[in-house]
């Protein structure tokens, strides 16, 4: 069952690439006491996600913060190198933090599973975004197959 508005994130362990390497991220302590802004690709450097989604949410990053967003972060069922490398290419600085759900656990607790082995890709996150408040998620958009609308930064931005 898919995630939805006024549940809790579920716990689960993600992973982020460090200047010491990779470090497990606890989702509830990641969310814990803050507002965090969370959009979800279905991989990195594809194209929508690395033309559209992501840029979106760079561009859009301090108007977010003005709307009370404390950190706004990119999940996708890659690995923590595949996101740092990522993040470099596309010049993300401090502005989101880019999280690995290698296994795709947290994807999978989330309910929000897209098996795109037809592109052998194998499963992976369908595209969303939410905010979240200690944990709880307040808003929640996932797109429809295909599309990119509901979950970009502009959509969220005219939701808060």
């Amino acid at each position: 069952m898919a995630a939805a508005v006024g549940e809790r994130i579920p716990e689960a362990t993600l992973v982020k690439a460090t200047a010491d390497g990779p470090q497990p991220v606890s989702t509830s302590e990641f969310f814990r006491g803050r507002t965090i802004a969370l959009f979800a690709v279905p991989g990195a450097f594809t194209p929508t996600c690395s033309a559209r989604h992501l840029p979106g949410f760079l561009d859009h990053a301090d108007a977010l913060r003005a709307k009370g967003i404390d950190e706004i972060a990119c999940v996708s069922v890659n690995d923590a190198f595949v996101m740092a490398a990522w993040a470099r290419a596309a010049g993300v600085g401090d502005r989101v933090t880019m999280l690995a759900d290698g296994n795709g656990t947290f994807t999978e607790a989330m309910g929000l599973v897209l098996d795109a082995s037809g592109f052998g890709m194998g499963k992976r996150s369908q595209r969303y975004s939410l905010v979240a408040r200690d944990g709880v998620i307040t808003h929640l958009f996932v797109e429809e197959g295909g599309q990119f609308q509901v979950s970009s930064a502009e959509h969220m931005l005219a939701q808060l």
